[in-house]
């Protein structure tokens, strides 16, 4: 095995044991647990392993469906409605739903009486004492940041469309009796354990592993026209017969990504695809 793999694995092995103790450390510091979801991929982007836990743990929590601008779905059926109670929609490019938030917020700690009880001394300094402390988490790429940089109404959160930005853990005051605590985004295990072609992409389609990161882009692009069909087409308006290969020839050319020979650089168009899609430009609407 090359260095390079083994440094690569070392990464993920690092990485899949931090983002479990991080989560559990969270959930124990507050008393609401915000969980930001993809609107477009609302399944996918919970975490049903933190969810019994914020459960046994007996913790309130709140789900925020975030990118509600990026598709038509305002409604959750039944069963799905009764899992994520309760819930908002929101759109922090449209600044949509966000005074939902916070009156849903206000009220969930209102039905919270703050616990003075003897926990870990790590945990006691995440708290604010005497405060309804309120966690958020979610998957990378989700809009966590910016939720919170229109949440409390100035940029006190880092933002960076690039996946896991946000480091270590900030305490930021909501109103005079309620803190938010943000972390770094939250990756489910099972996605770490998998690294075949499949996981990728959908790790990719989700934002928890940025267009830069990839190894191989074009291989994502092509697994993702064959999931949207014609999306791709009618965004960059070109006509590649739904096959990834034209799309990405069509569009290096067009946006003159060439390399010697004036050969399209696929490797450049197909990351610039995967960087629209990952920030958003790439509507669900226009299906």
């Amino acid at each position: 095995m090359k260095n390079k793999e083994k440094r690569h694995l070392k990464k993920l092995k690092k990485q899949k044991l931090e983002y479990p103790a991080i989560a559990k450390k969270i959930i124990e510091a507050s008393d609401i647990i915000l969980q930001i979801l993809d609107s477009r991929f609302i399944e996918d982007t919970r975490n049903k392993k933190l969810e019994s836990l914020i459960k046994n743990k007996e913790k309130r929590i709140i789900n925020v469906i975030n990118k509600s601008d990026l598709t038509q779905k305002k409604k959750i059926d039944d069963t799905k409605s009764k899992e994520l109670y309760p819930y908002v929609f929101v759109s922090c490019k449209l600044r949509k739903g966000i005074k939902n938030l916070r009156n849903l917020i206000k009220i969930e700690s209102k039905k919270i009486e703050i616990n003075n009880e003897e926990i870990e001394e790590e945990i006691k300094k995440l708290r604010s004492k005497n405060k309804i402390n309120v966690g958020v988490i979610g998957y990378p790429n989700v809009g966590k940041s910016s939720l919170i940089n229109i949440l409390i109404g100035k940029k006190s959160a880092p933002v960076a469309s690039q996946a896991g930005f946000t480091k270590g853990f900030q305490k930021l005051r909501l109103t005079p009796d309620i803190v938010l605590i943000d972390t770094p985004g939250i990756i489910p295990e099972k996605i770490y354990n998998q690294l075949r072609k499949q996981e990728i992409t959908e790790h990719t389609k989700l934002g928890g592993r940025s267009y830069n990161q990839v190894k191989e882009p074009e291989i994502i692009v092509s697994e993702l026209t064959k999931e949207y069909k014609s999306l791709f087409e009618n965004f960059y308006k070109i006509k590649a017969k739904n096959n990834a290969e034209i799309l990405i020839e069509k569009l290096g050319k067009a946006k003159k990504f060439l390399k010697k020979g004036s050969e399209v650089d696929t490797d450049k168009t197909a990351r610039l695809i995967l960087k629209d899609w990952q920030e958003g430009k790439i509507s669900l609407n226009k299906k």
